[in-house]
């Protein structure tokens, strides 16, 4: 007497993949103004010297520069090639965020740690979506390709 073995496996639930888009654009657009504009304002305002804004700005767009050119790439949230390169982007800003929030914590004012401290939470919060949004989106690897003809 034969037996059979059944080769189904079971099914993985597919997780919605706009909440996490959403959250992951909603986030990105409030650290970029923050980090353009809030930034530079509240550390004026917070720090001793009173450094200039429109300086400040100017500074902190330059900064930018590659944050801007993945930003339509995070709005769209769909291809996960360049949702990988976006975190790789993200991950260097986050890195960056915490060394200065880190050499802020010696002779700064606690306003002025605060202001440094919600930057580097927009990016572990930007870095959490990506990273989620990567794990739902479909795989790289297993993709069929059609045969040429």
């Amino acid at each position: 007497m034969a037996t059979t073995r059944s080769n189904t496996k079971p099914l993985k639930t597919v997780k919605p993949i706009a909440p996490i888009a959403q959250r992951l654009k909603v986030t990105w657009l409030i650290w970029l103004v923050y980090r353009l504009l809030g930034l530079p304002i509240f550390i004026s305002i917070f720090n001793p010297s009173s450094p200039d804004i429109v300086g400040g700005i100017a500074w902190q767009a330059l900064w930018l520069v590659p944050a801007l050119i993945l930003t339509p790439w995070i709005l769209r949230g769909r291809s996960p090639y360049a949702l990988l390169i976006s975190s790789m982007f993200t991950l260097v800003y986050l890195g960056a965020s915490g060394v200065v929030l880190f050499t802020r914590i010696y002779g700064s004012s606690w306003a002025e740690i605060a202001v440094y401290l919600m930057d580097f939470l927009l990016l572990l919060a930007i870095n959490v979506w990506l990273f989620i949004l990567l794990k739902r989106l479909p795989s790289m690897n297993n993709v069929v390709k059609k045969p040429r003809q």
